[in-house]
């Protein structure tokens, strides 16, 4: 989300007097400054909120933890992930007795940092099982900071939400908008907020059905307490049984993380991350070549309705789907197209522009893979553009697919493997993606690999560019996706030599 607040280097005291104006941009691997009235260094400081990763016993869960090499980054510096207590019933912390593995096989418990990496460029993980695991803290500064991402993957055997489940862990903010969730008998959908200040933080959770808003008391002026997470089941906020529903977090005072956890009785579940914010037109990139059923749910938080044309980006170029040629969303309401087996056995992202007037919008896509005992869910809300990088820890050399889509001109874009969690050599390709196209890239794997690796995505040309990866498991249908907007590595500010004047009023 593009309002997370982000300490900046402080080269001079004027440019220590204006960090708060600054405008959070899209790093690049040279940290190279722009052009113009800004300058671009690395960010100091940042932090990282994960969700508790399931109720489930038979939960296996894995941290993966990794930071880009960005130039002109200090030299020492330290992260860390930590675990945050959960609110119990009576709003009070309660002390999480989780367990977990880091890389030396020792188990930590919940005073003791889960994850701590050693240096920038490598990945490093961490393990865990059970149902008492709780949410994470995160923080990074110094050489750790520029480009810090987290990956949780979990795997559930069986039971409600089995399958696999993945979520890039995020920074706090202070509004979120989840397309996508549900309230119906089959569906326990959650709400994970999470509160890394010293100073409670209150928050209202709305509801937005086929027919508008969802008065619910229940959902306003909740309080998180300090350094604590604390989940809230959907359907105890309404009487109403709805199967596509928009959840609108917004923050009174404060900042949280919030991420949705939408598990399903017969086609398991994933995390359903935010969705980019409300704009006219979105990308929704990377559906599954064999996904067998997929859904679009839209909201208009506006005054206006919404008039969308609906195209889908493929290998070939960007083509029409018959009989969803376009969707009209009603002010306020949530609106859903069910689109079928949309990419039939090709790469494809789903690109949506205005018919006529632009309103702001924002949509996500429910995802199915399988038949039948075998079916299993996942989402892609709309996201932000890469911008000049973007990061997925958590990858492997026969589980990992990386979608690239360019809607509006062709691009180039550079890819690269980092080293191994447990050794290897990174590795770098070039990539020309057409105007209008999506393509399931053959990603490069580290020379020698040995564990997981990340992928960083640098375009190398001005077009836009929309990313998201898919990991699979060892069960055929078991999957989930995330998307990759910008991973924050750099922020934006005014050039010290410039009248500042005006900013200080």
């Amino acid at each position: 989300m593009n309002r997370t607040t982000l300490s900046l280097i402080a080269g001079t005291t004027a440019l220590a007097a204006v960090t708060a104006f600054a405008a959070l941009t899209t790093p690049s691997a040279s940290g190279a400054a722009a052009s113009g009235a800004a300058a671009q260094l690395p960010v100091q400081r940042t932090g990282l909120l994960c969700p508790a990763p399931s109720v489930s016993d038979i939960a296996d869960t894995t941290y993966t933890s990794f930071t880009p090499v960005t130039q002109g980054a200090p030299s020492s510096g330290k992260a860390q992930l930590e675990a945050a207590p959960t609110q119990s019933a009576d709003g009070t912390g309660g002390i999480p007795q989780g367990k977990s593995k880091g890389k030396s096989g020792k188990k930590t418990t919940a005073d003791q940092p889960v994850l701590t990496p050693k240096a920038p460029s490598t990945p490093v993980t961490a393990d865990t099982s059970g149902a008492d695991t709780p949410a994470l803290i995160g923080t990074a500064d110094g050489k750790f900071a520029p480009g810090w991402t987290v990956q949780e993957t979990t795997e559930i055997d069986a039971g409600t939400g089995r399958g696999l489940q993945g979520v890039a862990c995020t920074p706090a903010d202070t509004e979120f908008w989840f397309p996508g969730a549900s309230t119906v008998a089959s569906r326990t959908d959650y709400v994970h907020l999470t509160n890394p200040d010293d100073s409670a933080a209150v928050v209202d959770v709305e509801l937005y059905g086929k027919n508008g808003a969802i008065k619910s008391p229940l959902g306003e002026n909740l309080t998180v307490k300090p350094h604590t997470s604390e989940p809230i089941l959907l359907s105890t906020l309404t009487d109403e049984r709805q199967d596509d529903l928009t959840v609108h977090v917004s923050v009174r005072s404060g900042r949280v993380g919030a991420t949705v956890q939408a598990l399903d009785d017969k086609s398991g579940g994933d995390w359903l991350a935010a969705a980019a914010d409300p704009a006219g037109s979105l990308v929704l990139p990377g559906i599954p070549k064999d996904a067998t059923d997929v859904r679009l749910i839209a909201f208009t938080p506006g005054g206006d309705d919404a008039d969308l044309k609906i195209r889908l980006a493929s290998p070939d170029g960007l083509i029409t789907p018959a009989g969803n040629e376009e969707l009209h969303v009603k002010s306020g309401m949530t609106t859903a197209a069910d689109l079928g087996p949309l990419t039939r056995g090709e790469a494809g992202s789903l690109v949506l522009t205005p018919t006529d007037q632009s309103v702001p919008v924002v949509a996500a896509l429910r995802v199915v893979r399988g038949k039948g005992a075998n079916q299993e869910t996942a989402f892609i809300p709309a996201t932000a553009p890469v911008g000049a990088r973007a990061t997925a820890a958590d990858n492997s050399a026969k589980g990992t697919t990386l979608a690239l889509t360019a809607p509006t001109g062709t691009a180039r874009v550079k890819v690269t493997a980092s080293a191994g969690s447990e050794g290897g050599t990174a590795v770098s390709k070039t990539y020309t993606i057409k105007s209008g196209t999506t393509q399931d890239i053959d990603a490069p794997v580290p020379s020698g690999a040995k564990g997981t690796y990340a992928l960083t995505v640098e375009p190398l040309t001005a077009t836009p560019v929309y990313a998201s990866r898919t990991l699979t498991s060892t069960d055929p249908s078991g999957f989930t996706i995330q998307t990759l907007p910008s991973d924050r590595g750099l922020v934006s500010v005014p050039k010290t030599d410039e009248d500042l004047s005006i900013l200080q009023k």
